[in-house]
């Protein structure tokens, strides 16, 4: 008796879920809805994302190739699994005669971000946000590690970050 209560009960539930799919066909054929399926390939082009998409983690630059991270590695302390990788070295301050820290490379591992943003929330500079890009496909996991800064870039001269 089990095995043909089974059956029923499984043909109930196919009959159930073909209902739901066959009035969502229906529906959107007779009353010309708005097709909300993306051709992704085809499109890409045209394709926008939206304004709080979490795409990547990238850095701002100015127009002259200028950023704001003064190398403080609080994004590297704060992200959970080591995704962030900050490389800096010490020079004197022709101002102040004082040694201080720049940026040499600000490492990023898009392959194993969670995309959780305490990085972002942890920078008190607002140096790094997130990005829009998508295309990460990829054959190879070594084009997911990522510089942020760009190169030849340098930090803001004469920058005071505001949260210190």
């Amino acid at each position: 008796m089990s095995y043909f209560g089974d059956i029923a009960s499984a043909t109930k539930t196919l009959i159930s879920g073909m209902k739901i799919t066959g009035r969502y066909f229906f529906v959107n054929f007779f009353t010309r809805k708005e097709i909300i399926t993306v051709e992704y390939p085809d499109n890409i082009d045209t394709l926008k994302m939206f304004d709080r998409f979490r795409g990547e983690i990238v850095m701002y630059h100015d127009e002259n190739n200028q950023h704001r991270c003064d190398a403080c590695t609080m994004c590297e302390i704060a992200c959970p699994n080591g995704s962030i990788e900050i490389i800096w070295d010490k020079a004197i301050n022709e101002e102040t005669g004082k040694p201080k820290k720049f940026l040499e490379e600000h490492i990023y591992h898009l392959e194993m971000c969670t995309m959780c943003g305490l990085c972002i929330e942890a920078c008190p500079a607002d140096a790094i946000m997130w990005g829009q890009n998508f295309h990460h496909a990829t054959q190879d996991r070594s084009h997911l590690t990522k510089s942020l800064n760009q190169p030849g870039s340098s930090f803001i001269p004469g920058y005071k970050n505001p949260k210190k």
